[in-house]
């Protein structure tokens, strides 16, 4: 049987980005992100309903994430699940999380959306396919880096 794992959201934010880095070099940072969802509810009142998504990004796409964005920055994500399971304190745990592939930052120029104020609008960053052949493996990232922010054109 054929499968598909792709995930694509878009939401804000939870926290500031904690940029960390493996022993080998690699750019790391697990972000949180809060995905609203509106929908009528029996009685026909809309309902807000928001999940709250662990979002872990590598390579040049973490870094780019931790100089850019901040809590509550409005953010698209496109991906993979990931079940991850562990054991702490002598209970076994587990989640799922997304192992981002793609970071499109959302905000304007003027608007809010966390860190350092004004975002580039739709700017992308996508990791090179490395990634989905190892984890392991050094990400050289995708595409040309983003210029400095004080050279941003906008």
């Amino acid at each position: 049987m054929a499968s598909y794992n792709r995930v694509i959201l878009v939401g804000n934010l939870t926290r500031d980005v904690e940029l960390k880095y493996t022993s080998s070099g690699l750019a790391v940072t697990e972000i949180g992100m809060a995905v609203n969802d509106r929908r009528k509810n029996a009685s026909g009142e809309w309902v807000e309903e928001t999940t709250f998504v662990s979002v872990t990004l590598f390579g040049r796409t973490a870094e780019v994430a931790g100089e850019y964005l901040g809590k509550g920055a409005p953010v698209l994500i496109e991906g993979r699940l990931k079940y991850d399971a562990w054991e702490s304190e002598g209970q076994k745990r587990s989640k799922l999380v997304v192992i981002g592939e793609r970071l499109q930052m959302l905000g304007s120029r003027g608007g809010g959306g966390g860190g350092g104020g004004g975002r580039p609008p739709a700017r992308s960053v996508r990791e090179d396919d490395s990634y989905r052949q190892s984890s392991a493996s050094e990400m050289s990232g995708g595409g040309p880096p983003p210029p400095p922010e004080d050279e941003i054109p906008f």
